[in-house]
């Protein structure tokens, strides 16, 4: 018999004991209890850490991220998907295409693939209070067509010009979805270009209508990065990263009833008015929680003036008597200044130039995702840094400690409290850290050696060994479960790679 154990591996004697994945910081007596839920970019896992950085349980999937995730109160996940062929790389996002709730055990309640009529679903998803879901979907005209509606900041290479389109979708049975309520940026455009052309009119005396040729002149203008609903004013709130503006549309009615972040775009501002540079992940803090009703952004912060930076925005927008949205003197609407920012004090890095967002905390922190970093940080209300974890998840390996990982794009993250609903009745026990459990490595003790290259929730491994030997290896799940056999026999010199169950999260002898 071969006899093994377990060896550490390390990138290279240079960094053998640098923290560089992981929690790197975290004052416990000052952090938001509970389980932080992310899925990296690249992968087709999605994670649920506790603020330790240990593993407490996963989620399969046999697609990569489309981009969201959230945690629903009966411990399934609400997860876009990215189709293999979902259509081509649009300003810099591909889309998504697919939409899953996958239960806590993994398997899979619902799948939706929304046809031609809606278009390619991509970035954000949203819950309803009835069940439905609530997706941005992408879809194009023709350049002749846009031009007569308007459009005329365009390129002869252009052929066509891309729209957005908001769903409310029933599900139904186990693969199919009913269109209950749906918004289309293209009924609500005005263009000042062409006197005789379509929707002529004066911007700055339509402020519910977006300006067809604001922005820049991607075919994909407009570029949606988030939806998010509040059932007590029934409204819907967009990220409108593409013209650097937040809109709240009334979802009984389908009109923009307010918009924040660029004045410019209905005529009643200026450059200098603009707040938002290529924000992402606008929404309301949720009742209960401090500042509840206020609305906030993560700002991107690109070509700022003054430099790129990102920052931590909230904002309290002025409501009349009626609860409508108010405008103030020089007919923009309020607020002119922030209630709060969190921006890295000079020489700290804080830059997201893609994705993040963050989320007001119950107990007023602010928690937020560095998407393009994979790093995850969370900030009191002023301004200290109380945790902060780097995801060892990449493209292609998840780092082990002293590894500098890559590709650890995560769109966003949520954290929830241990009395949520959706963890009553479950396991929630540490199974180790992600870095620590990325990698098997084991030794013999002939001096031979046999590694297995697993990132966890992928469907394939690959084993390599320095010598001949006989060894059978196992796969389990995060609960500690077999999956099954992975190889048995006699391994030869060299690398193999191998398929392994859904779900594997070790692989052990």
């Amino acid at each position: 018999m071969i006899f093994i154990r377990l060896i550490v591996l390390v990138a290279s004697v240079g960094v053998l004991h640098a923290q560089t994945v992981g929690v790197l910081t975290h004052d416990a007596s000052r952090t938001q209890p509970g389980y932080t839920l992310f899925s990296p970019t690249f992968t087709t896992t999605t994670y649920l850490i506790d603020t330790d950085g240990q593993l407490v349980h996963t989620w399969p999937s046999q697609y990569k991220s489309g981009l969201a995730t959230m945690l629903l109160d009966d411990g399934a996940i609400l997860r876009a998907g990215k189709l293999a062929a979902s259509g081509p790389i649009i300003n810099g996002a591909v889309g998504g295409g697919v939409v899953e709730i996958i239960n806590w055990d993994g398997s899979v309640r619902w799948t939706y693939r929304p046809g031609p009529l809606v278009g390619t679903t991509h970035h954000d998803v949203e819950v309803m209070p009835n069940g439905n879901v609530m997706l941005m979907a992408w879809y194009s005209i023709s350049i002749d067509s846009a031009n007569k509606l308007g459009r005329r900041d365009t390129t002869k290479r252009d052929t066509s010009l891309w729209f957005e389109r908001i769903v409310e979708v029933r599900p139904v049975g186990a693969d199919s979805g009913e269109v209950v309520w749906e918004w289309d940026a293209r009924e609500h455009v005005i263009q000042n270009a062409d006197p005789l052309g379509a929707n002529f009119g004066v911007l700055s005396e339509h402020p519910e209508l977006l300006d067809i040729n604001a922005g820049t002149s991607y075919p994909d203008w407009l570029h949606l990065n988030s939806v998010r609903y509040h059932p007590e004013r029934d409204e819907v709130m967009l990220s409108v990263h593409g013209i650097n503006e937040i809109i709240v549309i009334k979802r009984s009615t389908g009109a923009i009833v307010y918009r924040w972040g660029n004045p410019k775009n209905y005529g009643r501002g200026t450059s200098s008015d603009q707040q938002l540079f290529g924000q992402h992940d606008a929404r309301w803090i949720p009742r209960g929680t401090p500042g509840e009703g206020n609305i906030t952004i993560f700002n991107n912060g690109v070509r700022r003036p003054g430099g790129n930076y990102s920052s931590l925005d909230e904002i309290v927008p002025t409501l009349d008597a009626t609860g409508s949205y108010m405008l103030g003197e020089r007919g923009t609407y309020l607020p002119d200044t922030l209630t709060w920012r969190y921006a890295a004090p000079p020489g700290d890095r804080f830059v997201a130039q893609i994705v993040s967002g963050w989320t007001r905390q119950p107990n007023g922190n602010a928690l937020a995702c560095l998407g393009d970093q994979g790093v995850f940080v969370e900030v009191t209300r002023d301004s200290t840094v109380v945790w902060k974890y780097v995801s060892p998840v990449g493209k292609d390996r998840v780092a082990t400690q002293g590894q500098i990982p890559l590709g650890t794009s995560v769109f966003k993250i949520n954290r929830y409290p241990a009395n949520h609903p959706a963890f009553v009745g479950k396991d929630l026990t540490p199974r180790g850290t992600l870095e620590s459990i990325a990698l098997d490595v084991r030794e013999g003790l002939q001096g031979g050696t046999v590694t297995i290259d697993h990132l966890p929730g992928m469907t394939h491994a690959t084993i390599r060994s320095d010598r001949a030997i006989n060894l059978q290896l196992n796969a389990y799940d995060v609960l500690g479960r077999w999956l099954g056999v992975v190889y048995s026999g006699e391994l030869t010199p060299g690398a193999m790679r191998v398929e392994v169950p859904r779900g594997t999260m070790f692989i052990r002898e």
